[in-house]
């Protein structure tokens, strides 16, 4: 199934908003339904394929299977951007003036090579196109040269499964439920469960370095990499012989999180757990976000760890972010302080175990515990978001989200310096704002900031948001976080990126760039700044 291409997800999951949602929206921010609804399909106007014959005929003789070259309109659309609200906004009005030329369908990594090789010698840019989930314009390349989507959906199988070393390698356009699928009727488990997770892919997974919901308990993606086969318009990478090496700088974290300015991956191996036995979530309210943090920050450092880990605000509370699922509904009143939600995964005994110690901690640092009421919710919402959000902008809200991350002793500091950023630009623009924040994943050093923000559209919304946007990033390098915790860089991120990394570290990319891509066609402007 294809996602919904002027939204997210799959159009039968998508619902209006909740009268009390809508009512709340117009009394507090303004907010004013749409004159018009979204262009359908029909209605874009696309510019002609911007292909030579040459080039075309490269393309086709790299690529086995007939149908693997598309160039039809509703091709080219639904590889148009990716799912910020920027993106969906101007998909939604008609414009498409950055979209690609053609779309190719790659069978496995020699064609994906032979077609980066013909986009080298014809002129064309390429942009990897895994579940075209990106919301930081990494599918949006910065080019004045006709550019082709390389969409890896027929790389989808799981080459190989290691139950001694406990591994696996997959193709990097598997998507998350299909990872699981495969995996779990094997008894193993990926564990790794982003809010993106329906959708997005492996090879997305990789290069953007993402991050799952259980992160605490299984960690980052990043973190279960141990191989990596890259293609690149040089040639084939291979990385990682051993879990763990000494041989020079590790050529995986090069690759991994680089977004595919630096070369396609073909092929991922990751560790894999033994799948749980038991999985419990659960509810705890604290009576202020700096108790639940320091609570958190106890569990992080010191243990037990749970699976799962997150604090709302109280803004995020007592809208009901915090249970996605719960939103609007008669019978989940608006709840004060701040509400947390742990989750177990394992074998019942471990389970039941790190569950009564976790326990112990919560309630010494002043946690109330509510019941696994708000942890099923929570649970049976967790990928609900994003469809909130297409919900909204229906609406007439303006709805986007950011995240950043920093060390415990100054995420205070940048958790208002954001939100202040975000109030204080929106507000002078004469929208005021509903600005929420969760912790979405800890570590024993710091935490991530996950932001949501609600507004009024104004009378051109992108272009509204743009100046909030520079003004939150700036923030966010002031107060010493980084710009991206897990949303990745792209063309959004990139100067602030580069900001963050320095000069030297600006010129360290290019040269590699310049080693594995010297035409300059994989993903231009995306991640590291052009020459």
């Amino acid at each position: 199934m294809d996602m919904l291409w002027s939204g997210w997800g799959d159009p039968a999951k998508a619902a209006p908003l909740p009268d009390a949602v809508t009512g709340l929206l117009r009394d507090l921010l303004g907010v004013t339904p749409r004159e018009s609804g979204p262009s359908t399909l029909d209605e874009i106007r696309l510019p002609a394929p911007a292909l030579t014959d040459e080039a075309r005929t490269a393309l086709r003789s790299a690529l086995a299977a007939e149908d693997a070259l598309c160039d039809d309109a509703e091709s080219r659309i639904r590889h148009t951007r990716g799912k910020s609200t920027p993106d969906l906004l101007r998909i939604r009005a008609g414009e498409v003036e950055d979209i690609p030329a053609a779309v190719v369908l790659p069978a496995d990594h020699d064609e994906v090579l032979a077609v980066l090789r013909a986009c080298a010698a014809h002129g064309l840019s390429v942009v990897p196109f895994g579940g075209g989930t990106s919301v930081v314009g990494g599918l949006a390349p910065e080019t004045k040269r006709p550019f082709v989507a390389l969409d890896l959906r027929r790389l989808d199988r799981l080459l190989a499964v290691d139950e001694v070393s406990r591994t696996a390698t997959l193709q990097p356009g598997l998507r998350g439920p299909r990872v699981e699928a495969l995996l779990n009727e094997r008894g193993w488990t990926l564990g790794h469960f982003p809010q993106s997770f329906e959708w997005a892919s492996v090879g997305g997974f990789a290069a953007a370095r993402s991050s799952g919901q259980a992160s605490a308990g299984y960690g980052r993606f990043d973190e279960m990499v141990l191989a990596l086969t890259v293609a690149t318009p040089e040639g084939t990478l291979e990385t990682g012989r051993a879990p763990r090496s000494a041989a020079g700088p590790d050529l995986r974290q090069l690759i991994l999180g680089s977004e595919g300015a630096l070369g396609v991956i073909t092929a991922v191996t990751v560790r894999i757990r033994p799948l749980p036995q038991k999985r419990v979530y659960e509810g705890w309210r604290f009576a202020s976000f700096e108790a639940g943090t320091a609570a958190l920050r106890r569990l992080a450092q010191d243990g037990p760890r749970p699976t799962v880990l997150r604090l709302s605000d109280e803004t995020e509370t007592f809208v009901g972010l915090a249970q996605p699922d719960a939103i609007g509904a008669a019978d989940t009143p608006p709840s004060s302080g701040c509400m947390a939600i742990t989750g177990y995964e394992g074998t019942e005994e471990e389970t039941t175990a790190r569950r009564a110690a976790a326990r112990e901690i919560l309630l010494a640092c002043g946690g109330e515990y509510v019941g696994e009421e708000p942890g099923d919710r929570w649970e049976h919402g967790r990928y609900n978001a994003p469809y909130l959000r297409d919900a909204l902008l229906d609406a007439g809200a303006f709805a986007e989200t950011l995240e950043t991350a920093g060390f415990w002793s100054t995420l205070p500091q940048l958790y208002t310096a954001v939100r202040d950023a975000l109030t204080s630009s929106l507000t002078e623009a004469g929208t005021p704002p509903l600005v929420m924040c969760h912790i979405s994943h800890t570590y024993e050093n710091g935490a991530s900031l996950y932001f949501t923000v609600v507004s009024a559209q104004g009378e051109d919304a992108v272009a509204h948001w743009a100046p909030v946007k520079r003004a939150a990033n700036d923030a966010i390098l002031a107060a010493g976080g980084t710009i991206s915790h897990h949303h990745g860089v792209g063309t959004d991120h990139r100067d602030w990126y580069a900001r963050e990394i320095g000069p030297l570290g600006v010129r360290m990319l290019q040269a590699v760039k310049a080693e594995v891509d010297p035409s300059g066609v994989l993903s231009p402007g995306v991640l590291i700044p052009v020459r």
